[in-house]
């Protein structure tokens, strides 16, 4: 990009923790020249005298010298905590703001937030992006993947900044205009949903080899490595290589086996779930991650169940023999391949609904390619992803695709062993057990919800339809006895 003249800078990034650092020295690397303000004066400060020193960002040190450092339309990337802290950066930014600028909102905002804050900031001239940003400090240095929504003229003014820091695949830079308001937080959110689900299934997995195959984490970690070279290639499965692998200097133990087993969790996978919930698309691989985490965190009730409720391997109850390692291994490939199917056909179903109920008009085949580099949940599965939304836009659900159908059908017997496995030695597997009745459901012409209904009606009069004529229909199930 040219030099914008006049001494003006390209954009501006407000909030100097570590992503917002990153993506200034990502944006200054790659030939634009940033404006950097941090609420605190000596975070500047220390930013310009160590990673930012003689590199071609400009420290300010108050909103108004900030803003006037910019070219027109200003283009200002909020990098703070969202929720309140992202309402308070706008309203003090605004004096200083004139018609046509941009205010992109590149933190984990919940989608409706964005919906609102768009209008409210049209409605005093400027322009919203609410952007979802993933790949976590690394990528937000040396490429992201990004999901800007907001009004396509913003993004084309952005366009050439995004495209430059954005991480690269062979199918071009991971960046694309998602659409309007809200859509681009509503992806990441999704994004983010199914990032937790390849977690709980990976972790489930990695339970089965420890607990029934007697397997240590280093061991584990070969396997992982071996399945990254295969059809679970992914930034999850080779990072989950090294965690697992990873030896605690301290204690000489593999660092996994002292890691306390109660799992954080900041939001977004909680806000897929209920989303799903209010759309009435269900994401049974989402929720089990999310209960799971949850479950996790009760740490001293689980020690303490573990002391009174028995089950395989206590109070007297023998475990099984220990299955053929290498054929449960193999089963255990086949079952997280099968069930990471599962979890993003259910992601992309409840897609497909919100952009048809919040009319976002989603591309579905360009947001898997934005995710095929730069973000937590790249994998080689993306690209026959892309392909199945591009042969067919309008796919109702991604098991309907040809190639996905094959592959859930030769795996599925797999996942049945897996999880009979962990049955047999009573290991919790929630996650996968929710991506096989997923499909079990979907595969089933008659479920039991006849009964349901029934059920409904007598209690409540709610009706019910039948399979054998059109109408609705009331019955009085128990007769009125009558003197």
């Amino acid at each position: 990009m040219a030099d914008p003249g006049h001494g003006k800078r390209h954009v501006g990034v407000v909030g100097l923790a570590v992503m917002g650092e990153n993506l200034a020295l990502n944006i200054e690397r790659n030939g634009f020249a940033p404006a950097v303000y941090n609420r605190t004066a000596a975070r500047t400060e220390e930013f310009l005298a160590t990673r930012g020193k003689g590199k071609d960002v400009q420290g300010t040190f108050s909103l108004e010298e900030f803003a006037a450092s910019l070219e027109r339309p200003r283009r200002i990337l909020l990098m703070v905590k969202a929720g309140a802290p992202v309402d308070a950066v706008i309203e003090e930014l605004a004096p200083h703001l004139e018609e046509g600028d941009i205010l992109i909102d590149g933190g984990n905002s919940l989608f409706v937030d964005t919906e609102r804050r768009s209008t409210e900031v049209a409605d005093r001239g400027f322009q919203f992006v609410g952007m979802g940003v993933s790949g976590g400090e690394e990528g937000a240095l040396w490429g992201p993947s990004m999901m800007p929504g907001g009004p396509a003229e913003a993004y084309e003014a952005l366009r050439p900044i995004l495209e430059a820091i954005a991480a690269k695949s062979e199918y071009g830079p991971c960046v694309t205009h998602i659409g309007p308001g809200g859509a681009g937080h509503y992806v990441k959110m999704i994004h983010n949903g199914i990032e937790y689900g390849d977690m709980q299934l990976i972790a489930e997995v990695s339970h089965i080899m420890r607990r029934a195959l007697g397997m240590t984490m280093p061991a584990i970690g070969d396997v992982f490595e071996r399945w990254n070279t295969g059809k679970l290639e992914s930034f999850l499965i080779e990072i989950s290589a090294t965690v697992a692998k990873h030896i605690d200097p301290d204690t000489g133990k593999p660092l996994v086996d002292v890691i306390l087993d109660k799992a954080e969790q900041k939001g977004t996978g909680r806000w897929t779930s209920i989303n799903s919930y209010e759309l009435g698309t269900p994401i049974p691989v989402i929720d089990a991650a999310v209960i799971s985490r949850a479950i996790s965190s009760f740490k001293p009730q689980r020690e303490y169940a573990s002391t009174i409720l028995t089950g395989p391997g206590s109070d007297g109850i023998k475990l099984p023999q220990v299955p053929d390692r290498e054929a449960t291994i193999d089963a255990l490939e086949d079952a997280l391949y099968f069930s990471k199917i599962s979890s993003y056909a259910q992601g992309m179903a409840l897609l497909k609904v919100a952009s048809d109920t919040y009319e976002w008009n989603l591309n579905f085949a360009e947001i898997a390619r934005i995710w095929t580099a730069g973000c937590i949940i790249r994998a080689r599965l993306l690209a026959p992803i892309m392909d199945a939304y591009t042969n067919d836009p309008d796919l109702a659900n991604l098991m309907f695709d040809p190639f996905f159908t094959g592959e859930i059908n030769a795996s599925m017997s797999h996942v049945r062993t897996a999880i009979h496995t962990a049955l047999d030695f009573g290991i919790p597997t929630p996650a996968l057990s929710a991506a096989l009745n997923y499909v079990d459901a979907y595969r089933s012409a008659v479920l039991p919800a006849d009964l349901i209904q029934g059920l409904r009606d007598y209690f409540g009069a709610h009706t019910y339809q039948r399979r054998d004529k059109e109408g609705t229909f009331h019955t009085e199930w128990m007769e009125v006895e009558t003197s």
